[in-house]
């Protein structure tokens, strides 16, 4: 069974394999956006997923116990690397059998929901972009990173961060973490005022 870990290998697989990979190619950009219930492409033809499922031009396809192939085979979205783009993204293929729970689905969207409604209240005038590298949303602002993961190496729940691009005389309680800060979405109530808090410490 599917645990919070393996469906978010698997969501980062078809984010990269069947979305940004497929509309680099014809668009020449990998950004995606976080949507209704999951995340989606940025520009025609416009595929998502909600849930477990993948949408696409009019057809749902379920996403769990499929490898990335045969969804995309009965979507009509041939799979494509971004290989030639990065070299840190999820570490998979074509090839792999997606293993989704709906309910560890379901947080990891639900975290995205969060941070694209909390980054716009924070910094409504920066685009919001799901990055199909490392799987996160963010945006920049003077060289500071915001933004939310669904977890990863460093922390495998989802959680929010602050990560300026320099850490020169930054200290204090708040800077937890090798690149800033960080915390666990289920310790957050407010996460705009998360991302504020973190540009008022720097600021001073």
């Amino acid at each position: 069974m599917a645990d919070l870990t393996t469906t978010r290998r698997s969501l980062h697989a078809v984010a990269e394999l069947l979305l940004a990979g497929p509309q680099h190619g014809e668009h020449g950009t990998i950004k995606l956006a976080a949507r209704p219930g999951g995340f989606g492409t940025v520009r025609e033809p416009f595929v998502s997923v909600a849930g477990n499922r993948l949408r696409a031009d009019g057809v749902e396809v379920p996403l769990d116990g499929r490898t990335i192939l045969e969804v995309g085979a009965e979507a009509g979205v041939t799979p494509r690397p971004l290989t030639a783009v990065y070299t840190d993204g999820c570490g998979l293929d074509e090839h792999h059998r997606l293993q989704i729970d709906a309910a560890c689905a379901a947080e990891i969207h639900e975290g995205f929901r969060r941070g694209e409604e909390a980054l716009a209240a924070f910094a409504p005038e920066h685009e919001r972009v799901l990055w199909p590298e490392h799987f996160d949303l963010g945006i920049t602002v003077a060289e500071v990173n915001y933004g939310v993961s669904p977890g990863d190496g460093f922390l495998e729940v989802p959680y929010a961060y602050v990560g300026p691009w320099s850490l020169e005389g930054v200290a204090g309680d708040f800077w937890n973490a090798p690149f800033g800060a960080a915390l666990p979405l289920s310790e957050i109530d407010d996460l705009a005022y998360f991302f504020t808090q973190g540009a008022e410490l720097l600021r001073r």
